[in-house]
């Protein structure tokens, strides 16, 4: 879905008279928004089973959770549509920076003729970019997780919205709290 919509944004945007270099980070953009409204309500049933402290067999389908969220909080910001700004944030910031500094820097560094050194010039430069990208959009990732996880006191919401969020761990926590899971983070996307 990333890759696919990246192409259809980038060709949309070849009518459009915009450089190359901002042509990619807006089809970037693109590709992650598209990707974000797709994959949120399944991120939403993720974290939810995550957070199931039941012994594995007590635990309900991913199905079964689907509906029970459905039926309990519905389709909306509330239920399974949880997150969705702070997911548009991670996967549209993510796509955008990665994309855009992926292809520029693509095309100003030199193709190798060597097959072997030419892979290592495109790993190290997706390699790169993930990692830019992860630095870059961590802290949705944070809020994402701490909208669509167990809030810390039972029944009330303190975590509601992306930016609010943020704000909150920032106060309460610190700046750096808006960056935990950065190395794992990289780790998993960074050699992607």
């Amino acid at each position: 879905l990333q890759f696919f919509t990246f192409e259809q944004y980038k060709k949309l945007l070849g009518y459009a008279s915009l450089p190359p270099g901002l042509a990619f980070a807006v089809a970037g953009l693109g590709s992650g928004l598209t990707e974000a409204v797709v994959v949120n309500p399944f991120e939403v049933v993720k974290v939810t089973l995550q957070t199931n402290r039941n012994a594995f067999t007590e635990q309900p389908s991913s199905f079964v959770q689907a509906r029970q969220i459905i039926k309990t909080d519905g389709l909306g910001f509330q239920g399974l549509n949880k997150g969705l700004t702070a997911t548009l944030g991670r996967h549209g910031v993510f796509n955008m920076v990665y994309f855009g500094f992926y292809f520029n820097v693509k095309n100003i560094l030199p193709v190798n003729k060597d097959p072997n050194l030419e892979f290592l010039r495109k790993f190290g430069i997706g390699l790169v970019s993930g990692t830019i990208a992860s630095i870059i959009n961590i802290p949705f990732d944070v809020a994402k997780s701490r909208i669509q996880g167990p809030q810390p006191v039972p029944g009330e919401i303190k975590y509601r919205t992306c930016f609010k969020t943020m704000a909150t761990v920032y106060k309460e926590e610190g700046f750096l709290a808006l960056y935990k899971g950065l190395v794992p983070k990289i780790m998993r996307l960074g050699p992607g």
